[in-house]
């Protein structure tokens, strides 16, 4: 009899072991499926350009972005003028924060100026580089979908915060794959492009201002 109950509680032990075990193995599925995915705005640059030198400091204020876009949410548009979010995949931070090194990089390779500071820094500049994302969002509008990017530059003198020049940098790129992460692929294939051309328009109009003050 206490042999036949042993294997009783046995099979029971057993059978709840199991049932814990199963348990986990789901709520270890759930939490995988709820997972948010992360990604980062990153910029590869090919090489140093020889410019020619501008002899001011070059601040870089801290990039701004607009109403929906200043959100670590990957914005997406399937219609126009309806801005949507993906649910579970993010920028690791804002993009307008991630771009600020990226930029203050390009400007130190391909300008001439004598340094290049970011506006949190100890040292003043001479002019000063101001930058806004008007639009960064993946178009399922189209087939394959793209991501597109918008960023409005202006260089200002700093004594006088007079206005030197402004110019607005658009670029689209093809997503390789209709998700998210095609399109965290295709915004930092054509980022560099981005940020090379703001660049070299804030060496032409640095080159510029200081040939007026000369």
């Amino acid at each position: 009899m206490k042999h036949i109950l042993g294997k009783k509680l046995a099979v029971k032990i057993a059978a709840l072991l199991f049932a814990l075990m199963l348990a986990g193995c789901s709520t270890l599925r759930s939490t995988e499926a709820e997972a948010v995915r992360t990604y980062l705005l990153e910029a590869q640059f090919d090489r140093t350009v020889q410019a020619k030198p501008v002899p001011l400091v070059l601040t870089v204020s801290p990039s701004r972005a607009a109403p929906g876009y200043n959100t670590e949410r990957m914005a997406f548009v399937r219609q126009p003028h309806r801005l949507e979010y993906f649910a579970k995949n993010r920028w690791a931070e804002r993009p307008a924060k991630m771009l600020d090194p990226l930029l203050v990089r390009a400007l130190e390779l391909r300008t001439g100026f004598n340094a290049v500071t970011s506006a949190d820094g100890m040292v003043k500049g001479d002019v000063r580089l101001d930058t806004e994302i008007t639009l960064l969002q993946q178009e399922f509008t189209t087939s394959p979908s793209r991501m597109h990017m918008r960023l409005r530059v202006q260089l200002v003198e700093q004594a006088s915060y007079r206005v030197l020049a402004t110019q607005v940098f658009d670029a689209v790129e093809a997503a390789p794959a209709d998700n998210p992460y095609g399109g965290v692929i295709a915004a930092n294939r054509m980022l560099p492009r981005l940020l090379d051309q703001i660049a070299d328009f804030a060496a032409m109009n640095g080159v510029s201002f200081y040939g007026h003050l000369k």
